[in-house]
């Protein structure tokens, strides 16, 4: 893959409906200008972890890349937890995307049942995967730039109605960012601003699939640097621009996720048919992130049996080098995910959901972490930084503060009523990956 296809594949998996949708929800919970900060932080935040991925990634361009960093600098069993909570993480989201996907196209087709829409949508994703990796990347790149040019459409729109160019359909005058401090600047006080940081650093995640892709791109050491910087920049761009955006155009009260606010916004400002057009990025946006998290947990997967972790079959590949048990390994498990969130949604699927939404963060004290140790190493190992392919800077402060800014939004949660059953399952569920590890270890189940 090519430094375009790593930064299609990064837009795909975190462009979605974190955006799209529950970007409302955050602006009624912290504010205007309090979402705008809060965003700022989360790309400050992914913005250091990717410092840190960026070296692992250059001297260790290897698939399913962050398990196998952890297992090797930290220790097996945190390798081994990494892995479970990375493919859980986007084998779960693929059971809610096909489903999300499957209930808007009912929008335009009202007589049909979901389960069809979603089946279609399955043989699509899976046959986007199947095929070879080159097939994969050109389809995701193509369904992303779907999505790129949709945020960067709105944010030029939405902007000249802030100025005034575009008058708003009410007659009321232009807003100005006035806005962003109606009600004061915290109208729910600060704090809520830091209980929203881990629904917005969800809504981040996704920009880490760099590193799950390194050991199948041409020349890492030039094309995953510039990726991530690329990556960055236009993702802080389209991320605070909508946000911006969003927070002047609506009043802070009105906003959440009965509707998504772009549509909101182009219905302000008289766009036509504003629903069908946001319905049709929707849509684009969930293939493109079900596209990206397959990729993801079938690597993820495919990686623990190259480890020996789980049995080797699972690490078989075709002729054109597609891992194709664990992609439909990966499947299935979306598909049983699926049928948790209809027969058990208020038990396992609860329970799925709340472990695989700390998940991410988690993998991202981990590729944190990894990177101090492994910098640790290699200087103790009479090596110099000058010799790294590519080198996080400000070592050891931008590690340390990646770690404890992720660490702090999971703990952060405690204060949310609504967020904080997620510690409940996550907790005993990483003990017990721990504790299974350490017992298959014992037994010779698997591979130290």
């Amino acid at each position: 893959m090519s430094s375009r296809h790593l930064t299609m594949i990064s837009f795909g998996g975190v462009i979605g409906t974190g955006l799209f949708l529950s970007s409302g929800y955050t602006i009624s919970q912290a504010g205007p200008l309090g979402t705008v900060l809060a965003y700022a932080i989360g790309a400050l935040l992914v913005y250091l972890v990717m410092l840190c991925l960026g070296e692992l990634s250059v001297a260790m361009p290897w698939t399913g890349a962050f398990h196998v960093y952890a297992k090797e600098l930290i220790g097996p069993g945190t390798g081994f937890v990494v892995a479970v909570l990375y493919w859980l993480t986007w084998t779960i989201a693929l059971g809610s995307e096909f489903t999300a996907a499957g209930a808007i196209m009912r929008h335009w087709f009202p007589t049909t049942p979901v389960w069809m829409w979603a089946a279609i949508f399955i043989v699509v994703v899976f046959a986007s995967n199947v095929f070879s990796v080159r097939v994969f990347a050109e389809a995701e790149s193509w369904l992303a730039g779907v999505k790129v040019f949709a945020i960067i459409a709105f944010i030029v729109l939405g902007t000249l109605a802030i100025v005034g160019v575009i008058p708003m359909v009410d007659g009321s005058p232009a807003p100005g960012l006035g806005g962003l401090i109606r009600d004061g600047v915290f109208p729910n006080g600060f704090g809520a601003v830091l209980t929203v940081m881990l629904t917005v650093n969800f809504a981040f995640s996704g920009t880490e699939l760099i590193g799950v892709a390194a050991g199948e791109t041409a020349d890492p050491g030039r094309n995953i640097p510039r990726a991530i910087r690329t990556t960055l920049v236009r993702l802080t761009v389209f991320f605070i621009g909508s946000i911006v955006v969003m927070a002047a155009l609506i009043p802070w009260q009105e906003a959440g996720v009965s509707a998504s606010p772009f549509v909101t916004v182009l219905d302000m400002i008289g766009v036509p048919h504003a629903g069908d057009l946001m319905n049709i990025v929707v849509v684009t946006a969930i293939l493109s992130a079900a596209n990206s998290g397959l990729f993801a947990s079938t690597r993820m997967l495919w990686s623990l049996a190259n480890e020996g972790t789980v049995p080797e079959i699972v690490a078989h590949t075709t002729m054109r080098g597609v891992p194709v048990v664990a992609l439909a390994l990966s499947m299935l498990g979306g598909l049983l995910a699926l049928l948790s969130s209809v027969v058990a949604a208020d038990t396992v699927y609860l329970a799925l959901v709340s472990i695989s939404g700390l998940a991410v963060v988690i993998v991202w004290m981990a590729i944190a972490a990894c990177q101090f140790v492994f910098r640790r190493r290699w200087l103790d190992a009479g090596h110099s930084p000058a010799e790294l392919g590519y080198r996080t800077p400000g070592y050891p402060w931008v590690p340390l503060a990646a770690f404890i800014g992720s660490a702090a939004s999971c703990i952060l949660i405690v204060f949310d009523p609504g967020q904080r059953s997620a510690l409940y399952w996550t907790v005993p569920f990483v003990a017990l990956c721990y504790a299974g590890h350490a017992l298959a270890l014992r037994r010779g189940w698997v591979k130290a």
